[in-house]
């Protein structure tokens, strides 16, 4: 059976931990993706999902690609500012087929923390169950339905209502997702990037996963 997780076996403060970790990162770091990596996941689980967001913003054409320019615009309004050698050297490396442009999936695959084959199964897992249609994208109000709170620590200590659990799960995403109200794949994927980033062990996160979106 599924493992219910309690008060006991859940660090409430694991997203703050690893904020205050990435932002000690970010300032420690040289190297220009290392800090750009780190910035977003010191502004938490939902860090990388709101960079996405400016590249989606700044992508007027939707091509799906960023010029150098556009793309010194976006980390520039996430709030970093690099010199003319360290965007250099950041363009590079994400710029993989030197095309002179960054395509979305370049850019994000550059960013996300790597997960385990597990973990990425155990995502995968809680989307499709969510993509009933299985063209890739959720309905904001799906997510809603089938979102499980009832076993979150908050809820467990009578501290949060479920509801309340509820709303600011979505949060995170309904202020970083088109305005159609419609997730992608990659943005699921994005979100619980941050969140894995925060737990070592992977059947750990795996349960995690389970215990929200069911087997």
């Amino acid at each position: 059976g599924i493992k219910r997780f309690t008060s006991n076996t859940l660090n409430m403060s694991r997203e703050e931990q690893l904020k205050e970790r990435m932002t000690a990162n970010m300032d420690a770091s040289e190297d220009p993706m290392e800090k750009l990596g780190a910035a977003c996941l010191s502004r938490g689980y939902s860090g990388i999902l709101a960079l996405g967001r400016l590249f989606r913003r700044r992508d007027t054409d939707k091509s799906w690609t960023l010029s150098r320019e556009e793309l010194e615009e976006a980390v520039r309004e996430f709030g970093l500012e690099f010199s003319e050698a360290e965007f250099s050297s950041m363009f590079e490396q994400i710029d993989t087929d030197d095309s002179g442009v960054v395509k979305y999936e370049e850019f994000l695959d550059a960013i996300r923390p790597p997960m385990s084959d597990p973990r990425k199964e155990a995502v995968a897992m809680a989307f499709n169950m969510l993509d009933v249609t299985g063209d890739g994208l959720v309905n904001i109000e799906d997510v809603r339905s089938k979102y499980s709170s009832a076993n979150h620590p908050a809820v467990l200590d009578e501290q949060q209502t479920e509801e309340e659990v509820v709303q600011r799960f979505l949060g995170r995403f309904e202020n970083n997702i088109a305005d159609d109200g419609m997730m992608t794949k990659a943005e699921f994927f994005d979100y619980y990037t941050g969140v894995s980033k925060s737990i070592d062990d992977d059947d750990y996160f795996v349960e995690m996963i389970k215990n929200v979106w069911g087997e």
